[in-house]
């Protein structure tokens, strides 16, 4: 399986000539989407879910379909029938020839006075976590972890104490738009020194062999 980074916390997994795109938001290139055979989307907040990305890729690709919660799944169902599936935690498909298994239920706390919104968090065939924006841990083992580095609601602590709970060979950072260059080595060197894994990030369109 081959992963590509794209900008923010949108990635794009392909294997035997299909492609999975995961959080294809505001914050990501206008063809983050296209070309996908499975979406998915981990929550409703703009800089992971952009309705009109999804519009595109869904037009673009009759065979291609979208996982999402419930906040998601309505904007976008009544255009295009049978091809837009709610899911929850605990939930498991196939899509393309992928294993979904979804983990997580709540976004994480950015302060106590906002109400906290659904998010749910995917493992890719037993092997790639992206957990959208909280510290889900899921019940199974974790090859490759994409790790929201840098986001309104967490600190580098908790990043790092993130690591080492789920246990991943390897990290890969995402949610990494709002971290300046200079503050990415801090980041590195802390996240790689004390997380317990192999740590390590892709610059927007930059590939690696999982």
């Amino acid at each position: 399986m081959r992963i590509t980074k794209r900008t923010h916390s949108c990635v794009q997994l392909e294997k035997d000539g299909r492609r999975l795109v995961i959080d294809p938001g505001g914050f990501s290139e206008q063809d983050a989407a296209l070309g996908a055979d499975v979406l998915l989307v981990t929550h409703e907040h703009p800089d992971h879910f952009d309705e009109g990305r999804l519009r595109a890729a869904l037009e673009a690709n009759p065979g291609a379909a979208l996982w999402t919660l419930r906040s998601v799944a309505d904007q976008l169902s009544a255009a295009f029938p049978g091809r837009v599936n709610t899911v929850g935690h605990g939930d498991a498909f196939t899509a393309a020839g992928f294993e979904i298994q979804v983990h997580g239920e709540l976004h994480a706390v950015i302060h106590p006075d906002i109400p906290r919104i659904t998010n749910v968090g995917y493992l890719v065939d037993g092997s790639v976590f992206h957990p959208g924006d909280a510290l889900t841990v899921p019940d199974h083992p974790v090859d490759t972890l994409m790790l929201p580095v840098h986001a309104p609601w967490n600190k580098i602590s908790e990043v790092i104490d993130y690591v080492r709970e789920v246990g991943p060979r390897r990290a890969i950072d995402v949610h990494d738009a709002y971290l300046s260059d200079l503050a990415r080595p801090i980041y590195d060197r802390q996240i790689g020194g004390l997380g317990g894994a192999e740590h390590g990030r892709l610059a927007p369109g930059e590939e690696r062999e999982l």
